[in-house]
């Protein structure tokens, strides 16, 4: 037996149907837990950095931060096309790791490695033109220009960003997600020092302001990149895979397989992303001070999904081992447990939201919150109005990682388009400016389509659980098989 056979199995057993439902509950909850945590642990990190970001900017103004929202809206566009492609790792790797297959969790992280370059090298670009976008799109020239001044630094930070979102997903589906928080908990002070010093220009370092910040962030996601290339390479369990054997080597068939599965969760990112970036562009147009309550209260929202995310990454990975041993009951109760999981901490956290708002509100803008009471007063209500958005988003996230456990991408993509840009954006419009509710219209409309959407993914996961365990039941393996590898 090689030194590649002896992978840690790790905690993937199946829960016996013999036990009592208490008994079966409280094992996938443990389970679930264990990759929840440190991966929600780890989202919660990510936002924090870009949370200190926009903190630091707001001590330059409104307008900063208004421009900061228009620069993550050019930004977040690429950066969230190539993120699907990369999220196939975790699934590809769970059923591997799943069904004793060392050698394809292998396999899967290098190919998202390649993939992650090929397709970034050129969405690179795209924050070159953010100036010339935004000014197309209606916006202020003043408020683009400074926009394209953060996009020219934190342009570079891209592919490193990419690359260690890949590595996350392998750690996290050989149950080993806690490097990926250690080395996001060690990036936090890092980044808020390098953002200061390079924004105000302290210790003798150049003056950079909003360049400053975006150049800071793309530093610190490249020592994120090499820290987490060592752990994988270097450290045990890791070091077993050998996941630099054979890098310069293109698989050329696992890459269409991952650019199956990955492509439809590019494009449903980008449906979604759309969407909330379209509502920046609308809040633009309503004007700066719609636009900085917008951007405050989105920060907020994204770090309310950052645990559902998380949760929903565990539950990719746990409906993915529960396929790879073809446990079709575990496969249902994984999703279960991790939706439950998310509508309890969505509640929780919203309530929470909900009678903090004005405190919330107020903290993003630190000395200049007395000059700032009219963007504190729209930002609270935002965070008012947000409460079933904030509550729907977990869920759908939630799903959408069940159903990517089980390659299910394309029919998710088709309820995303609908959800978000036949329902969604036009009732967001429509209500902003026809009924004139202006930006809590925006937001009333954001929260109807991420409603609709989070309905239609849990109907999904259901369907198809309920499916594979009638096959399995019927004992019709190779059926229950080519099912799963079509994700329907």
């Amino acid at each position: 037996m090689t030194s590649l056979d002896k992978i840690e199995r790790g905690p993937i057993a199946a829960t016996s149907s013999a036990g009592a439902t208490r008994g079966w509950l409280a094992l996938e909850l443990t389970e679930t837990l264990k990759l929840a945590v440190p991966i929600a642990a780890t989202q919660l990190g990510q936002i924090a950095m870009m949370t200190t970001d926009l903190a630091l900017i707001g001590r330059l103004g409104d307008g900063a931060v208004a421009a900061a929202a228009l620069a993550h809206t050019v930004f977040f566009v690429g950066f969230t096309f190539v993120m699907g492609l990369v999220s196939a790792v975790a699934p590809l790797a769970a059923q591997a790791f799943g069904r004793r297959d060392p050698r394809m969790v292998r396999r899967a992280l290098r190919t998202a490695l390649w993939a992650a370059l090929v397709v970034s090298m050129p969405i690179m670009l795209l924050p070159l033109f953010g100036e010339p976008i935004l000014l197309k799109l209606g916006q202020a020239p003043a408020t683009a220009h400074l926009a394209q001044t953060y996009l020219l630094g934190l342009g570079w930070g891209i592919t490193p960003g990419l690359w260690f979102l890949a590595i996350r997903g392998f750690m996290g589906a050989v149950n080993r997600p806690e490097p990926g928080l250690w080395i996001t908990l060690a990036a936090i002070p890092a980044n808020a020092l390098l953002v200061w010093l390079l924004i105000h220009g302290a210790w003798g370092l150049p003056r950079l302001e909003l360049f400053g910040a975006g150049l800071a962030t793309a530093i610190v996601n490249f020592g994120m990149l090499l820290a987490g290339l060592w752990f994988a390479a270097y450290r045990r369990p890791f070091k077993k895979y050998r996941v630099l054997g054979g890098i310069w080597r293109i698989d050329w068939g696992l890459m269409r397989q991952l650019i199956v599965i990955g492509g439809p969760i590019s494009i449903a990112f980008l449906l979604e992303y759309g969407l909330f970036g379209a509502a920046g562009l609308l809040m633009g147009l309503i004007g700066t001070t719609a636009l900085a309550a917008h951007q405050i209260a989105l920060q907020i929202a994204a770090i309310l999904f950052m645990v559902p995310f998380g949760i929903g990454m565990a539950a990719t990975v746990r409906v993915g081992h529960a396929i790879g041993r073809g446990d079709a009951p575990a496969v249902r109760r994984a999703g279960f447990v991790a939706t439950l999981l998310g509508m309890i901490f969505m509640s929780i956290m919203t309530l929470a939201v909900i009678l903090g708002r004005f405190a919330i509100a107020r903290l993003f803008f630190g000395e200049a919150a007395e000059s700032a009471g009219i963007v504190i007063e729209l930002t609270a209500t935002l965070l008012m109005v947000g409460a079933t958005l904030f509550a729907a988003d977990g869920i759908q996230t939630v799903a959408a990682g069940a159903l990517r456990g089980l390659n299910d991408t394309r029919v998710p993509l088709v309820f995303a388009a609908i959800s978000y840009w036949l329902i969604g954006f036009p009732a967001a419009y429509a209500l902003a400016f026809w009924a004139g509710f202006g930006a809590a219209g925006v937001w009333i409309g954001l929260s109807c389509g991420t409603a609709m959407y989070a309905v239609l993914l849990m109907v999904r996961f259901q369907l198809l659980a309920r499916r594979l365990q009638i096959l399995q039941m019927a004992d019709r393996p190779r059926t229950l098989d080519r099912t799963i590898a079509a994700g329907t």
